[in-house]
């Protein structure tokens, strides 16, 4: 009896702790896109680069300038993630975006996770249907502390995952 009790409880919390890791796999609401559909999600691995600029002040900060990335599938590289920001794939297609939500990365040293609309597409590939790109799952890229000298750049490495989508 003491036995069917132990499995039938080991049963319970491997069946909750599986409910919780789904749940946890939701995505924050700022960054959701219901209705949208997954056309490909590609890993990156690069930096993001920093320029230190005088403010309007006259204070000395550090200011986004643009990523580094390269895109996998499959632990093949199959394209480039740059300013615009733009994501190019190896087939010529390539799609730009622009900000439309944000949520806060796991810790304090990720950066934000994104939805970003697409404003502009070029070739035709696998990212040509896209009209949402989703950055998800971040690690580093935020730069803290003080510049010091005007034009100067800093790259912070990180990671994140790419999620491409399209209406419908």
């Amino acid at each position: 009896m003491l036995f069917s009790k132990s499995i039938a409880l080991t049963a319970f919390l491997l069946a909750a702790s599986l409910v919780d890791a789904t749940a946890q796999k939701a995505l924050p609401e700022a960054i959701a896109a219901p209705g949208e559909t997954a056309i490909l999600t590609l890993h990156a691995e690069g930096a993001q680069v920093y320029e230190c600029k005088t403010s309007a002040d006259g204070a000395l900060a550090w200011v986004f300038r643009e990523p580094i990335a390269t895109l996998f599938s499959d632990g093949k590289t199959v394209g480039r993630h740059y300013a615009g920001p733009t994501w190019e794939y190896t087939d010529g297609s390539a799609v730009v975006g622009q900000v439309l939500g944000t949520a806060p990365g796991q810790v304090a040293m990720d950066i934000p996770w994104l939805k970003l609309g697409v404003t502009s597409r070029r070739g035709n590939g696998v990212l040509s249907p896209a009209t949402t790109v989703q950055r998800i799952n971040t690690m580093g890229g935020k730069l803290n502390g003080a510049c010091y000298k005007p034009g100067t750049y800093e790259s912070v490495p990180y990671s994140a995952d790419y999620v491409f989508l399209r209406k419908g």
